[in-house]
């Protein structure tokens, strides 16, 4: 089992920047693949990034690309999403989620293995 526990999330100006973490307990951390995930209200939840274990594989989706940066500290089980130049919409609830299976996974299916609770990311125009 492992649990996931978001933090960082608050309500930001158009243009700042905002570092949300993800912290992992339980089983190895390394073993997982992690990513990062958003719902904004009355969407679905849609993907946003991900890494693989040893963290040098990173994979985004194309709408925050060259502005929000994943990474991992598999030392102190975290995974990191550090986002700059924010915008509107990127307001949403975001979560993180971890699976053994690998970046793939997370790239193209959301029957994951963990998921934390979120954290809300507001963003003021």
């Amino acid at each position: 089992q492992v649990q996931l526990v978001e933090s960082g999330g608050r309500l930001v100006q158009a243009g700042d920047s905002l570092r949300l973490s993800c912290a992992a307990s339980g089983r190895p951390f390394s073993s997982y693949a992690m990513g990062w995930f958003r719902q904004a209200p009355g969407k679905e939840r849609e993907f946003v990034a991900v890494i693989n274990y040893s963290g040098g594989i990173l994979y985004y989706t194309d709408s925050v690309k060259g502005r929000f940066t994943i990474s991992r500290d598999n030392a102190q089980n975290t995974v990191y999403l550090q986002m700059n130049s924010l915008k509107p919409e990127d307001t949403a609830t975001y979560f993180c989620a971890a699976d053994r299976r690998g970046l793939r996974t997370i790239v193209v299916s959301q029957n994951l293995e963990y998921w934390g609770q979120g954290t809300q990311v507001t963003v003021s125009s």
